[in-house]
């Protein structure tokens, strides 16, 4: 692909096969296990041709090399794998809750040691970051729509010898790009916005770095954490529409935190687009779009946010987010979502419906 070229175009385009007569316009899943001796696919753990696709497309929107996962933990589990026996990590106080857990789960099994900051924070982070082996940063932060200065916080991590991960799931690729402001790797759930439709379970790793990719992709083959043929090529044609999808529902999230700050029943939004939320100068220099998800709270009301997800008609009671379907939930009901999460706290990821609709289904909710 040009360099010029918009990612709206490369999204589309990135990760085609060559253009000759009789060829096929884009990959098809080859489903096989084994392939003929001779050539360098050698077995089904070690590729295909879905798969490469997909890590083509993901990589020229990242900049970057890209790997593809049977999920965003399997993904996050492999670069974590990067930090040696007893090694320090610094991470976000709030984050996605399952990689939390995770190094939770290994900071208690003394494979390491894990310093939790607020991203925001980027003196405390700075502080932190002394010593440590990786800095793993979610920048917007997973639910509480926290954002990170991303180029300060690469520049502290690689002074102190860190190797510097951003989950990009929020942004996705066509909002923020880490690499270019200095991360080393950046990792996704592809099965969110990257797919976009709510029907794979998928990861993803880029990076830019030969080594890391090596070591990354070494791990991937070793421990098997790949992902099918069939669902690497439903990620890449959920991909293709990413640059539309994400262009409808970041329109409707703008529309629905303006409606839902002026709502009587909501004691804050929070949404990097709005010129007052804490992140709004940070996010408007790094990103070029302040994305599909919000969250609001009910004033200290976790029975009442309760209620409102579950009175809901159009707007899908659900854990996941980024799918073409407005989808909402109350982060607290989860025993392992951090307690200094709101328990009132709602997460919202904004789908790509109408949002006359969108807005008068959750109003009626707030209303129960």
């Amino acid at each position: 692909m040009t360099p010029d070229l918009d990612p709206s175009t490369v999204v589309v385009h990135a990760g085609r096969p060559e253009r000759v007569p009789n060829a096929p316009l884009g990959e098809s899943p080859v489903f096989s296990s084994t392939y003929i001796a001779g050539g360098d696919r050698g077995y089904g753990r070690f590729g295909n041709d879905a798969w490469t696709a997909f890590e083509e497309t993901l990589g020229a929107l990242e900049g970057g090399r890209a790997l593809t996962f049977a999920s965003g933990m399997a993904a996050a589990a492999t670069v974590c794998d990067l930090v040696p026996v007893g090694g320090r990590v610094v991470a976000p106080q709030h984050a996605y809750s399952g990689v939390l857990a995770m190094l939770d789960q290994q900071a208690e099994s003394g494979r390491l040691t894990v310093v939790r900051v607020d991203v925001s924070d980027t003196e405390r982070v700075v502080a932190a970051v002394a010593g440590a082996d990786m800095l793993w940063i979610e920048s917007p932060t997973n639910p509480a729509m926290e954002v990170a200065d991303l180029p300060a916080l690469a520049a502290a991590g690689h002074a102190a010898g860190a190797t510097v991960v951003v989950d990009n799931t929020f942004a996705t690729p066509l909002l923020q790009q880490p690499l270019s402001l200095g991360a080393d790797i950046v990792m996704h759930s592809a099965t969110k916005f990257i797919a976009g439709h709510s029907d794979v379970v998928l990861g993803a790793v880029i990076t830019a770095n030969d080594d890391l990719w090596a070591a990354i992709e070494l791990r991937r083959r070793s421990v098997g954490s790949i992902p099918g043929p069939m669902e690497a090529w439903l990620g890449l044609r959920g991909l293709r529409t990413l640059a539309l999808r994400l262009e409808r529902a970041q329109s409707n999230a703008a529309f629905l935190a303006d409606r839902l700050l002026a709502h009587p029943r909501v004691s804050r939004v929070r949404y990097p687009g709005l010129p007052d939320d804490p992140g709004h100068a940070r996010a408007a220099a790094q990103m070029s779009g302040f994305g599909a998800i919000l969250a609001i709270e009910l004033g200290g009301d976790a029975e009442g946010a309760q209620r409102v997800c579950e009175s809901t008609r159009l707007w899908v009671h659900a854990t996941s987010l980024g799918g073409v379907e407005s989808m909402l939930e109350r982060r607290r009901r989860w025993p392992i979502e951090v307690p200094t999460i709101p328990e009132d706290l709602i997460r919202l990821s904004v789908g790509i419906e109408h949002p006359d609709d969108l807005w008068a289904d959750l109003d009626q909710a707030l209303k129960v």
